[in-house]
């Protein structure tokens, strides 16, 4: 494991990139603008757990498979791609429904609601390929070239990354809660769905045409 300024290095690096806008982000807003804060951290929850699906993929070869194979990169792509564009395009054709209290309406979104949240937030993490190949290229810099069991300490670092994100994901559900109880913002809800949704249609293509990386071809 990293000495003590590795690590404390390694939980800031963690806090910066989770604090970057990107779908996860965007997933757990949108989620927490329309159904309250519990549901915004139920879908951030979703996507920790894809997150942990990368992991331990990484640990046990199936991301190196895909940081080596432009075949099974493009596959995971074009699928984690159209589940992007499936949001973005449900979100932009949603109907406008007047503004209403966000606990009567987490309430009525009830227990299957979360449900599909969580499943929403896990697939468009474990779908996207970039994850996977951010794990591969970030978590080993702080392991040790001399390690004994590099997959250990790969998996050891990809859980803390994962528990750091913890407090990301619920500061950012409480503050799009926050902003969702404002009237102007309610009132414009439907428009914001509309902005979200072309922006998970705009991830969705930024995926579907993003390169292999360098040294795939052939392979």
């Amino acid at each position: 494991m990293p000495d003590l300024p590795h690590l404390l290095a390694f939980i800031a690096a963690g806090w910066l990139l989770n604090l970057t806008p990107g779908p996860d982000v965007l997933y757990i807003v949108t989620n927490s603008l329309r159904s309250g804060v519990r549901a915004g951290i139920v879908g951030g929850f979703g996507v920790l757990t894809g997150c942990f699906v990368h992991i331990f993929a990484a640990a046990i070869g199936v991301g190196t498979l895909l940081a080596t194979s432009a075949a099974a990169f493009a596959v995971l792509k074009y699928v984690g791609a159209a589940y992007l564009l499936y949001l973005g395009v449900r979100m932009v054709l949603s109907r406008a429904r007047p503004p209403a209290d966000l606990q009567e309406v987490a309430a009525a979104s009830g227990e299957r609601r979360l449900k599909d949240i969580f499943l929403g937030g896990f697939w468009t993490n474990v779908l996207n390929p970039k994850v996977a190949l951010f794990f591969l290229a970030f978590v080993p810099q702080f392991i040790a070239p001399g390690a004994d069991n590099k997959s250990l300490y790969f998996v050891l670092l990809g859980v803390l990354f994962n528990l750091n994100s913890i407090p990301v994901i619920v500061g950012w559900a409480a503050f799009a809660g926050w902003m969702a109880r404002r009237s102007a913002v309610q009132k414009g809800m439907h428009w914001l769905d509309r902005a979200a949704g072309v922006l998970f249609i705009g991830f969705g293509l930024k995926l579907a045409f993003t390169d292999a990386p360098v040294g795939r071809a052939g392979h």
